[in-house]
């Protein structure tokens, strides 16, 4: 749903010269970065490039040093209308100390768009939606304390799915995920993103994620290498069974070595 006001011509995510820092240590180092309506964009890189850091950034955990950033048009400083806006943290695996249910976690993803804070009819069909698409229906009753880390992830997904947001920010949603659990996150995001929902994930490699993504960002010491389509595995990765991409390696494509 395209708010009346802005153009669709505008994109969903612009970075302009953006810096960060960390403590002392300059992270981003003046990167650009454009995610247009629709695009499924992967940020990929080495530990340490400022992957996280630039998605962080963006939804306004980390501050800017110089640059600008806009969502949906807005200067992100002004933006206020984060129910559009779906974040999908770095999974950690101590559940938060408080013991929670299932649908409780993916529930305070709809808070966003609840009046007051009460759960509606229409939130509660939301959240079983969500639960659906991540094939996690059947555990909405149990304690997130007792799923193992590939079902975690995929709750924390539908958490920001529930939102039935219009830009998915994931920052490294396959990490320590099985990989009936990878192929369940890649066909959840397919429905996603045909369903017309931006995409902008943290990817340490493409998996079974790479048919969706459109564009590849590179980043190397918090610049960026490259902007255009992901890179193509070769050598070893080309072989049946390895059909992935690790950015932290040296691969000759001109684009990451």
């Amino acid at each position: 749903m395209t708010h009346p006001e802005e153009s669709v011509s505008e994109p969903v995510i612009s970075l302009r010269g953006v810096r960060a820092d960390l403590g002392s240590r300059p992270v981003l180092r003046g990167i650009d970065l454009t995610v247009n309506h629709g695009e499924v964009v992967a940020l990929l890189g080495a530990n340490g490039s400022g992957k996280s850091t630039a998605v962080r950034s963006i939804i306004g955990q980390v501050p800017l040093a110089a640059g600008e950033i806009r969502l949906f048009g807005t200067d992100r400083k002004a933006f206020r209308d984060w129910a559009r806006v779906g974040y999908v943290p770095q999974r950690t695996t101590a559940a938060g100390g408080v013991p929670a249910t299932v649908t409780e976690v993916v529930s305070s993803g709809r808070l966003s768009r609840a009046r007051f804070g009460v759960l509606r009819k229409s939130d509660r069909e939301a959240v079983r939606r969500a639960l659906e698409l991540v094939g996690m229906a059947d555990r909405a009753k149990d304690s997130v304390d007792a799923l193992s880390g590939g079902q975690h992830q995929r709750v924390l997904i539908a958490r920001a799915l529930a939102a039935e947001p219009e830009l998915l920010i994931m920052d490294e949603p396959m990490a320590g995920v099985d990989l009936a659990s990878q192929e369940v996150l890649a066909h959840t995001l397919e429905e996603q993103v045909a369903a017309g929902t931006t995409v902008l994930l943290v990817l340490h490699e493409l998996g079974p994620l790479e048919p969706l993504i459109d564009r590849a960002v590179v980043l190397r010491d918090g610049c960026v290498l490259h902007d255009g389509p992901p890179p193509k595995a070769v050598g070893q990765h080309a072989l049946p069974g390895h059909d992935h991409v690790h950015p932290h390696e040296p691969i000759h494509t001109g684009l990451l070595s």
